[in-house]
């Protein structure tokens, strides 16, 4: 067996390493509910609803799939940006035990009076979660009201 020079080698992961110190790792993690809403302002009649919602004017449901990404440097110690199981405590605690198999619209006090849209829930959603985690490290929460629908709160956007 021929002797090989390691040394590059040596260089390449050291230099790895102290580029990953500065650098942005994305983590999420899903979880998922199912709940009931009717999109209805109360302030319209019951026409300028069915106009302005539609179908979704009256009480229906989904199953909904929220997703909560962070972003942060890798902790050397640990090998995470965040804990997902921390992240799994945190979205199941504040939203997930509330929302689950109820109306919206009448079964959440902190969604009292919003109009319990995809883009209003996932609002709704980023406020509840950000100031239980270390500060910066929210990146995004997006909400899949369908297969084909979403909305999401960013600090990008």
């Amino acid at each position: 067996m021929a002797y090989h020079d390691l040394s590059d080698a040596d260089t390449a992961v050291a230099r790895r390493e102290a580029a990953s110190s500065s650098t942005t790792v994305l983590v999420s993690r899903r979880e998922s509910f199912n709940a009931a809403h009717q999109l209805r302002d109360p302030d319209l009649s019951d026409d300028e609803n069915q106009r302005l919602f539609g179908k979704c004017a009256h009480l229906h449901g989904h199953n909904y799939v929220l997703e909560v990404a962070v972003a942060g440097e890798i902790d050397p110690a640990t090998g995470y940006v965040l804990d997902l199981k921390r992240l799994s405590d945190v979205i199941c605690r504040l939203i997930i035990q509330d929302v689950d198999h109820r109306n919206l619209n009448t079964d959440v006090a902190w969604l009292e009076g919003l109009i319990p849209t995809a883009e209003n829930l996932a609002m709704a959603f980023w406020e509840r979660v950000r100031p239980e985690l270390p500060e910066g490290l929210l990146r995004s929460v997006r909400l899949w009201e369908t297969d084909k629908n979403w909305a999401e709160v960013s600090d990008r956007v």
